[in-house]
């Protein structure tokens, strides 16, 4: 058996050992107790980063993809215009009126108003055919005229208006009379073909003029015209009803 001074020298060594040997569990529990609670902040925080910068970037994407179809959109837009512009014609008003000078009616087809054609070519061929019609009825009672003036019985252009048999002996001064007013009513009526005829070249001339001038005027969309019922007091006199008439730009 050991002494008994060795034998408490042993208890003591045992009990420091045990004492060391807890103490060091002890703090190897502590430190992996600190160690795994230290780690799920930061795994947590780590998962936190990594969405918010997949957030970020799916809205970094989604906002670079907004600006390039705004930005397509908008050179379409601006595209458009300039087709727009380009394809818009602004025909010029001194060309215009030469072209309706020189040959009546290529006024109005240098501006591309062709539905005027109809108007121009109609009103010329109409005075056109009432000057011919005018001029040949002046002529043929012009001719009669004459002939039932003269003392020439071999110069008788006047029957071809009566039918045979008519009495013309006695109805002479009538007819001398009748001959000279339609001769002076269709010369007239010719003379006044002529001037229709040149009136609607001149204004043919005119509104190619005034066609191509107008065809750069813009009217704006917001012309507004609001037409409404007023009252006005008039004092003693009672009150005066009306409408109000209000035009905006």
């Amino acid at each position: 058996m050991l002494p008994k001074r060795a034998t408490y020298k042993l208890h003591i060594v045992a009990m420091a050992m045990m004492l060391l040997l807890a103490t060091g569990v002890s703090a190897q529990v502590v430190a992996d107790s600190t160690k795994s609670e230290g780690n799920i902040p930061e795994k947590i925080s780590i998962e936190q980063t990594a969405n918010d910068t997949l957030s970020i970037d799916s809205v970094q994407r989604e906002t670079a993809a907004l600006a390039s179809d705004s930005s397509r959109v908008s050179k379409k837009r601006s595209a458009t215009g300039v087709t727009e512009r380009i394809a818009r014609f602004k025909p010029e008003p001194y060309k215009a009126t030469w072209l309706a000078v020189v040959l009546p009616g290529a006024g109005q087809i240098y501006n591309r108003k062709y539905w005027k054609l109809p108007i121009v070519y109609g009103g010329i061929m109409g005075c056109l055919y009432a000057y011919n019609w005018n001029n040949q009825m002046y002529s043929d009672y012009r001719q009669a005229f004459l002939d039932i003036m003269d003392a020439d019985p071999n110069s008788k252009s006047y029957e071809t208006f009566f039918p045979s048999g008519y009495d013309f002996q006695s109805n002479e001064e009538y007819l001398k009379e009748l001959f000279k007013k339609r001769k002076n009513r269709y010369r007239r009526w010719r003379d006044l073909s002529v001037f229709a005829c040149v009136g609607v070249y001149l204004v043919s001339i005119v509104d190619a003029y005034v066609d191509a001038h107008l065809s750069s005027f813009d009217i704006s969309e917001d012309i507004n015209l609001s037409i409404h019922p007023d009252v006005q007091p008039s004092g003693a006199n009672g009150n005066y009803y009306g409408l109000n008439c209000n035009i905006s730009f």
